[in-house]
């Protein structure tokens, strides 16, 4: 911090003395005003707001150079896109929108204070955390692909209700494949698998639920199967499995935690962006998502803890590893 050096007169050095010793505590402002040894020729109440500006002296953080205000006009067009343009977009959506699409320099905090003091409220409910320890992440990429549906009214009543299928690398949290279809079906997995192999290659293992399109659900055993000793996958998407790719049923949505966490961030931000590019049917809603997977891979996947090495250390087939294109 730069230090100043100021010149005072005898005068002026006595009340600085005489308000240091009231802002320790050690004099009172009446006591000072009326002490002859400490008269400093003003009044009680002058002493007391000389001796308040001082005290806010007294502290180090009274002397740092507070911020510029943001201009009146900057906060009156950002306040008029966040009910207009970006309605409906949380605050870190909103001013990643202000700074690379309209060219505001304004911090996440900066816009959070100024939607608030204008009663603009975070369209997200914020929630405690829950108290569970989260499965540490697979140290590589490909070892462990959850994969999901997520029906929801993606297009706010424009279009269709629509569902999401993705598939989502355990490692890095990236969006490997993801695609909006009518419903969720095994030909629309087949999609999203076609796509994965294409651009990355095989997995060690997918992760989903235990919807009827991965296990089988029913009780039922055949002939075959009781003498063979044990059941047969009737689901297509089990019985197209043929590459040696682990299939693992989760038991719970929470078991599944990254990926419904997915949907959740998805729900919030992809929705947004889709009712900006005023998407409303299955094609226009699959071009936004195609864009918005480009852009939450870049900001949000991370590096996986071990990087992968195709064919060393796990004993597997190369093919058997998630592959870079």
């Amino acid at each position: 911090m730069r230090q100043e050096t100021f010149t005072l007169s005898q005068k002026e050095l006595q009340r600085v003395t005489v308000i240091s010793q009231c802002v320790q505590g050690n004099l009172t402002c009446a006591r000072a005003a009326d002490c002859s040894t400490y008269r400093l020729g003003m009044s009680n109440g002058s002493n007391r707001a000389i001796g308040k500006a001082a005290q806010r002296l007294w502290h180090t953080s009274a002397a740092v150079a507070q911020p510029p205000r943001t201009p009146q006009a900057v906060r009156q067009h950002a306040l008029e896109l966040a009910r207009t343009r970006y309605a409906g977009f949380n605050d870190h959506h909103l001013q990643e929108k202000l700074v690379e699409k309209e060219g505001f320099s304004l911090s996440r905090e900066t816009l959070r204070r100024l939607l608030r003091a204008s009663g603009i409220a975070s369209p997200r409910k914020r929630r405690p955390p829950a108290h569970r320890q989260r499965r540490l992440r697979s140290a590589r990429e490909g070892q462990f692909v959850q994969l999901d549906g997520s029906p929801h009214d993606w297009l706010e009543g424009r279009g269709p209700q629509l569902t999401a299928l993705g598939m989502q690398d355990d490692a890095s949290g990236k969006i490997l494949a993801a695609q909006f279809f009518l419903s969720e079906t095994s030909q629309g997995y087949f999609r999203l698998l076609q796509s994965l192999l294409r651009r990355y290659g095989v997995p060690v293992a997918f992760y989903g639920d235990r919807s009827g399109v991965f296990t089988r659900n029913d009780d039922h055993w055949s002939l075959d199967e009781q003498l063979a000793g044990q059941r047969q996958p009737r689901s297509s998407v089990a019985r197209s499995n043929n590459s040696g790719v682990t299939f693992i049923a989760a038991q719970s949505p929470q078991a599944k935690g990254r990926i419904e966490r997915l949907w959740g961030v998805l729900q919030d931000r992809l929705t947004s962006e889709l009712r900006l590019a005023q998407a409303h049917d299955l094609d226009s809603a699959n071009r936004v998502l195609a864009r918005f997977v480009a852009d939450y891979n870049r900001r949000f996947a991370r590096t996986p803890a071990t990087h992968p090495t195709p064919g060393a250390g796990s004993g597997k087939p190369r093919t058997h590893l998630l592959l870079h294109p």
